[in-house]
Order: C-alpha cells, then structure tokens, then sequence
C-alpha cells in the first residue's frame, strides 16, 4: 500500500509518516505541489493525503485535477480550514474524507483504512466487474456465472486488478503483490501468468497499457471507446 503525503510543515509530516509507516504503509512525502504532481505521474499511489495551505499553491488545484484524470483515486485532505463552508467546499470538489487539523493520529489511521476498504473492497467477500467476479471467501472466481480454475498466482494477480478496477496497476506493483518469490530482474514470469490468466477468463477484461502495466477497465472496451 503506497500513499502520498503532500504537507508541508516537518513536524507534523513526519510524524503523520512515522505513523502510517508502523502500520506498514509505503509513504511518501512532499513539501509541494509540484513535487507531488511530478510523483503522481511516475509512481502508482493508493490514496493521497493532501494538505491544502502549501507554499506553491491550493491544494484544490491538484484535487481538481486529480478528479479528472483519476476519478477514483481515494483523497483525504488534512487541513487547519475549519469553516463548514470550507469543508463543504473540499468534499464537493472531489475530496473523499475532510480531516481538520490538529488531529488525534489514530483518528487519522481509522479514516485513512475506512477510504482503502471502501476503495479497494478489503472486508468484503465478493468483488464484481461485468460479470468477472472474485470471492475472497471462498477464492472462487467465475465468469458469468461460469467458474474458473486459477492458480494461486493467477488469483493474486486477479486479485490486485479487481480491487483497483479503471486504474492501471504497473507491472512493479503487480509482480510486487502476487508474484514476490517468482519474478527476477529479466524474469517473464508475469507475462506468462498474465497470458494464462487472460485464456482462462476471456477476452476483453484485461487491457495491456504497453511499457506501464494492465488494467481492468470498469465498461467494456466497445463502450469505453464510444463514449
């Protein structure tokens, strides 16, 4: 799990980093929004922490355009603007979660593992996507209505493409989360299983996003370039 933190005050970032970190979370921090613009388009984050008061701008210009380019990207913005209309204004621009400052850190831990179960389906059994569905429960996975056999790395990679469904997962993260023991510097071993993968449940689930990574697009291909 990887986050972007974008506050600029040290005392208060590193000890929001320190946090996260003990709860094993990938963090990275920036001072800046032009830091933070230059790490969202090289590095594939989970979730954003956002402060709004930085020293190169308003964080709702990257709120903004962060709900254009990825819409279901999870934003938490941590702020010391506490006016209602204030609040109102951050979450109808796109925001997910509104967290006034100065706050309790295990309030911060509690809203920030609420957005990843909500965003990436952790805690619930079933994940379903036009048709494909994964159950966690029972590791089954069917393709409508028809049950596919997977090997346990065929489910993991699966796994990782459901629960971030519209957003391109990089081959990195994906031979980081379902291949850790398999995969070496020159290894195809994620192309292998990827090629397997797609045999098994049809084509038109997984898209191939050449020298980034896959993506499993939330409407059909035929749909998506029609719209």
């Amino acid at each position: 799990m990887k986050l972007l933190l974008v506050e600029d005050d040290l005392d208060l970032g590193n000890g929001v980093r320190i946090a996260l970190s003990s709860q094993d979370m990938e963090v990275v921090w920036v001072r800046r929004l032009v830091d933070a613009a230059q790490v969202l388009d090289s590095t594939l984050c989970d979730l954003v922490l956002l402060d709004l008061g930085l020293p190169d701008g308003d964080g709702l210009t990257l709120l903004r355009r962060l709900r254009r380019e990825r819409q279901s990207l999870p934003i938490l913005i941590l702020t010391a603007r506490d006016a209602l209309e204030d609040r109102v204004h951050g979450l109808d621009t796109g925001a997910d979660d509104y967290l006034v400052k100065p706050f309790a850190l295990a309030e911060l831990l509690s809203r920030v593992r609420a957005l990843v179960r909500r965003s990436y389906g952790f805690g619930v059994d079933a994940i379903e996507v036009r048709g494909l569905v994964l159950n966690d429960s029972t590791r089954q996975v069917s393709v409508r209505d028809r049950v596919v056999d997977l090997s346990r790395s065929e489910y993991e990679l699966l796994s990782a493409l459901l629960r971030r469904a519209g957003r391109i997962v990089t081959r990195h993260v994906l031979e980081e989360q379902a291949l850790p023991s398999q995969v070496g510097s020159e290894s195809n071993v994620l192309d292998v299983h990827m090629s397997n993968l797609r045999r098994k449940i049809g084509d038109g689930y997984i898209r191939t996003v050449r020298g980034v990574g896959y993506v499993i697009d939330t409407v059909a291909p035929d749909k998506a370039r029609s719209a």
